[in-house]
């Protein structure tokens, strides 16, 4: 292993920054259990000469625990469910993608 996939364990093991989530792909079935870290950056929109801030959650997940997530695929954590939208995007090492979610 890498350091660099060690660091990264290391990230998402942390209580203070990562999280135990179940991913559930196409949204059914009993899901498997995952650890992620949530973002929630917020975004600017424009409308018209008007703009506006909008919440987003972003999900970052380990590859190798969620190799095939896509767009549609539900992560539950705790009581929220969210909904992934759009195809994930790795990162330049290969070892997590990165979600933007919905609330579910």
């Amino acid at each position: 292993m890498s350091a660099f996939a060690s660091a990264i364990d290391a990230l998402f093991a942390d209580p203070n920054i990562g999280e135990d989530a179940l991913w559930k792909a196409g949204g059914v079935g009993a899901g498997l259990a995952v650890r992620i870290i949530r973002k929630s950056p917020d975004r600017m929109a424009d409308f018209g000469d008007s703009r506006a801030v909008l919440p987003t959650v972003g999900i970052d997940i380990r590859r190798s625990q969620a190799a095939t997530i896509t767009e549609g695929d539900l992560i539950m954590i705790g009581a929220e469910t969210f909904k992934i939208i759009g195809e994930p995007m790795g990162d330049a090492l290969g070892l997590v993608l990165a979600c933007e979610a919905l609330i579910s």
